[in-house]
């Protein structure tokens, strides 16, 4: 009779066996799939090298197509999961409304923008229009539209007609060799400062003011050599009277004597006074002086602001002297500088404005 031990030897043995043998075959077997696989990749990725890319963008393409077949199949399922949606969004019916970018209406309108104007801008000319009406349309002077677009006559428009409307009243002018801004002004009857002043004006040289040959200037409140003015009512100018004319408490008083060669516009917040005799310039009223000098060594020059303690303020620039300091107080009257050119300035004159808590006041409606 056999052992048992020999036998549960003899079958562990046997066990063992198998087992080396399953792992041979397995090792073999995988180790031929493997090298099958491998030599299959090189010969997919040496056929891919070859072509170079062209078939990635055909698989792009299958895989999202494939992503969108998938979407529309299961986009109703989804739909339907949400709470108190029952909605299958491939049933919803189209509109059959086409909208359109066009309005109802066949009327064609100009729109004039409310933004300050910095160049020439085109208006076409509507039925009903004027030469009067589109002036006061964009604020200019009939005289300006005329010559900018050489109208013969206040009739001689029409419906579709193109023109041409300066940002101001005045005039436009090409510099000519050996143009100034003194010899431009001088030609249209204006003041030099004024083509300064105009903040869309540009200078080859900001210190003297050179302009280059070809560019387009605009003169405000230019006007034309030789013409006759369809609104000569505006060409009125005004002479201040003497300074320190003895008036009513509180209202301002002329600073200065001479000719008004700058009226107040948008970009012009002041008056200028111009007299070539460079008179005192005087306190238009009672107050303490705040500003005296030139803080900033450009702009205004030499300039003295006045704080007159009722909301009121009144600043006085280009002067060739300052003879107040900050701090010091000051009679209606008082004299606080000399008329001068100094700063931004073409000649000799005063550039005098009103502040009323902040906001700028037309001086013409102020002064006494």
């Amino acid at each position: 009779m056999e052992d048992p031990l020999g036998q549960i030897l003899t079958q562990l043995t046997e066990i063992k066996l198998f087992f080396i043998e399953l792992g041979n075959f397995l090792y073999k077997n995988l180790l031929v799939s493997f090298l099958k696989f491998e030599a299959g990749k090189n010969i997919f990725v040496s056929a891919l090298y070859r072509q170079r890319g062209r078939l990635s963008r055909r698989l792009i393409h299958t895989g999202m197509a494939s992503l969108a077949a998938l979407g529309m199949v299961i986009a109703p399922v989804i739909a339907q999961e949400f709470p108190g949606r029952s909605v299958d969004p491939w049933e919803i019916p189209a509109t059959a409304a086409v909208l359109s970018a066009t309005t109802e209406g066949s009327e064609i309108l100009t729109l004039v923008s409310d933004k300050v104007r910095d160049k020439v801008v085109e208006y076409t000319i509507q039925e009903g229009d004027t030469v009067s009406s589109i002036a006061d349309k964009f604020d200019v002077s009939i005289d300006t539209i005329r010559w900018q677009n050489n109208l013969k006559s206040q009739d001689a428009i029409k419906v579709g007609q193109v023109l041409e409307i300066l940002p101001v009243t005045g005039v436009s002018h090409k510099v000519q060799k050996g143009d100034t801004v003194y010899s431009i002004a001088k030609k249209y009857d204006t003041a030099a400062q004024a083509l300064v002043d105009f903040p869309y004006n540009t200078f080859v040289n900001d210190e003297t003011f050179e302009l280059a040959i070809g560019q387009t200037v605009v003169v405000p409140d230019g006007v034309k050599p030789a013409e006759v003015l369809w609104s000569p009512v505006a060409r009125v100018r005004q002479v201040t009277p003497n300074a320190g004319t003895v008036v009513a408490s509180g209202a301002f008083v002329w600073p200065a004597g001479g000719t008004i060669t700058q009226r107040f516009v948008w970009y012009h917040k002041g008056i200028d006074i111009a007299n070539n005799g460079a008179p005192a310039v005087l306190a238009a009223d009672a107050g303490r002086v705040v500003v005296a000098g030139w803080p900033d060594g450009y702009g205004y020059g030499n300039r003295v602001v006045i704080d007159h303690g009722n909301g009121f303020r009144t600043l006085y620039g280009h002067l060739s002297q300052v003879w107040v300091v900050p701090g010091q107080t000051v009679n209606r009257g008082d004299a606080i500088g000399k008329m001068g050119s100094t700063g931004r300035s073409t000649g000799i004159h005063l550039h005098f404005e009103i502040i009323q808590n902040g906001v700028y006041l037309n001086p013409l409606n102020v002064l006494r």
